[in-house]
């Protein structure tokens, strides 16, 4: 036999082999809905002296695009909603030390962990909202809306930098993963004033949002969309705290820091099949 047509063999067999791997796979991969029916989400147990009034989401947004050169993104969202709660309602909001959110710029101290914004809102939740299982619906639903997204939209009549900022999907929560795919997309590097433009419409992008929930779940109408995400839940069956390596934990979109090797996406759902059929 000569080496062309041994080659040839040996590609058709792995071929085969492979539609064989694969078809097995799918019939063991789990059923998942993409979607979770929407969830109304009632007002809880606020009996704390934190109280709120509804604000106005765009003149809102307005304030945090103004405020972020004080302290950067978090303290943008946070101020702009607890400064006006200090105008309209007084006390404990007008002895609030805002300031402590300068911490949450560039991912929390520049780490690109947490988007600063992200973490400003989900203050803001957890100041207002009492119950910890109300907080995490909210947070839930903010965070993936954030995820799954084009960002920034917001334009503000008077803009610091004469420039659009293109939009960009981040998939993801991280700071430095949202600016990185904006980076890539618009061919901005991250230290140049078009990035930071892009932050700082951003910062009202989701204050906005945060506003038009806070009004939403005070009003009582606040009606939740959280999805069940297919990435999320295949990758926990192994890695959560129910799965055989119980390694991880999590809600965030898994695959935007963790691409699936070769080896996950041809055997991941057959691996864990035979896992769960161990003793």
């Amino acid at each position: 036999m000569d080496r062309r047509k041994a080659i040839r063999i040996a590609a058709g067999a792995v071929a085969a082999g492979s539609v064989g791997t694969v078809s097995l796979a799918t019939a063991f991969k789990p059923e998942v809905n993409a979607t979770a029916k929407p969830e109304n989400i009632p007002t809880g147990n606020e009996s704390s002296e934190w109280k709120y009034v509804p604000l106005d989401p765009v003149a809102t947004a307005k304030r945090a695009y103004e405020n972020y050169p004080e302290g950067s993104c978090m303290y943008g969202v946070f101020s702009s909603v607890v400064l006006q709660l200090a105008k309209e309602i007084g006390e404990p909001y007008a002895s609030f030390p805002v300031q402590m959110m300068k911490y949450g710029h560039g991912g929390i101290g520049g780490y690109g962990t947490t988007c600063g914004s992200l973490n400003g809102a989900a203050a803001l939740i957890g100041l207002l909202i009492e119950e910890k299982e109300i907080q995490n619906l909210l947070i839930a639903d903010l965070f993936q809306w954030y995820e799954n997204n084009q960002f920034p939209v917001f334009t503000p009549e008077l803009p610091v930098l004469d420039y659009t900022p293109p939009t960009s999907v981040s998939g993801s929560v991280l700071c430095h993963a949202s600016n990185s795919k904006w980076g890539e997309s618009s061919g901005h590097k991250i230290s140049s004033p078009e990035r930071k433009e892009r932050c700082r419409r951003l910062t009202a992008d989701v204050t906005a949002h945060t506003v038009d929930m806070l009004n939403s779940y005070f009003s009582n109408t606040f009606v939740a969309y959280t999805r069940d995400n297919e990435t999320v839940r295949t990758c926990m069956t192994c890695h959560g705290g129910k799965g055989k390596l119980g390694n991880t934990s999590g809600n965030m979109t898994c695959t935007s820091c963790h691409p699936k090797s070769l080896g996950h996406r041809v055997f991941g759902d057959v691996h864990y099949k035979l896992m769960k059929d161990q003793p």
